[in-house]
């Protein structure tokens, strides 16, 4: 398998190459991993091996039907997905499951590819469960998922589960450094850091700003020991909705958890991580992740948004 596109994960390669090149593959695959951890650019690469026509090195990349999977042109590799709704519809699985008894068109497999797998409702799934219970020798099913919990356990007990990792900082900087040839190593480090790893969050903190103004000011006013910074922060977010809150809220948790790692000597700090490493014991940093971790699960749980920023108000002194 041609894994050029898809950085890292050297044992889930290795393991994938031979069960692909033995010809041991399933009917069913989780990919599993954040957003912009890699698991569109997998499943390409695992529908082009399923395609393939190369019996020897599955997933060459370079036979008509590889170019065909990853121009995504190939009349046998169907996107299942409801782009106009939050969550996929039950419908559109059940047309999957008329469509998977026609035969393939041109390919050896039919590849069904799940973009968003922990957005299918119990509907949903339970109707995907009905075709894999007994699928066609020639159906197989990539499904993505940011996690495997999210899906029934009876979806989970038919398929091979893979769980992909972040990368290095040595596999991720060069590719950064390539996409990015304007920042420094410092930038790169940095978005790598924010991103914990992951390449696709990296890229999007280098094109739209590291941090947030909002994250960089409450963390800025936490590190100071400024209550009247730290309250300028938080009392405007009382107007704001729970998804534009949560990205200033996590992003100041890592902010936070740079400052612990940095005080640990595992990555280069920044100016805001250098302010929060001067003013602040690693005791009271790890107490104010903590905090924000648990305003973040609380708004995500539907507790209200005043409540929860009133709540950090008083606890981030």
């Amino acid at each position: 398998m041609d894994f050029g596109a898809f950085l890292g994960n050297d044992a889930l390669k290795r393991r994938l190459q031979e069960s692909f090149r033995q010809g041991k593959t399933s009917h069913c695959y989780l990919l599993c991993g954040v957003e912009g951890s890699g698991r569109r650019t997998l499943a390409l690469q695992m529908a082009a091996a399923l395609e393939c026509k190369d019996e020897r090195n599955p997933g060459c990349g370079v036979c008509p039907a590889c170019r065909k999977v990853l121009a995504k042109q190939h009349p046998d590799v169907i996107t299942v997905d409801d782009t106009e709704h939050k969550n996929v519809a039950v419908d559109i699985v059940r047309q999957a499951r008329s469509d998977v008894f026609i035969r393939p068109n041109e390919g050896r497999k039919k590849v069904y590819i799940i973009p968003r797998g922990q957005d299918l409702g119990a509907p949903s799934q339970n109707a995907l469960l009905k075709i894999l219970e007994e699928p066609p020798e020639y159906a197989v099913f990539l499904i993505l998922t940011t996690s495997a919990e999210r899906l029934l356990p009876t979806i989970r007990s038919r398929a091979v589960q893979l769980q992909l990792s972040p990368l290095s900082y040595e596999q991720a900087i060069p590719e950064l450094k390539r996409r990015f040839p304007d920042k420094s190593d410092l930038e790169l480090a940095d978005a790598l850091e924010q991103a914990e790893g992951y390449l696709g969050p990296a890229c999007e903190a280098l094109r739209d700003g590291l941090f947030l103004p909002q994250a960089l000011a409450l963390a800025n006013g936490f590190a100071a020991r400024d209550g009247l910074a730290v309250l300028q922060a938080l009392v405007p977010m009382e107007k704001n909705k729970r998804e534009q809150i949560l990205p200033v809220l996590e992003q100041t948790r890592r902010l936070l958890c740079m400052a612990l790692r940095a005080r640990a000597g595992s990555i280069v700090p920044g100016d805001t991580v250098q302010a929060l490493l001067r003013g602040r014991t690693g005791a009271e940093l790890l107490q104010a992740a903590e905090t924000l971790q648990t305003a973040a699960d609380d708004l995500s749980s539907n507790v209200g948004v005043g409540a929860v920023v009133g709540g950090l108000c008083v606890q981030l002194k």
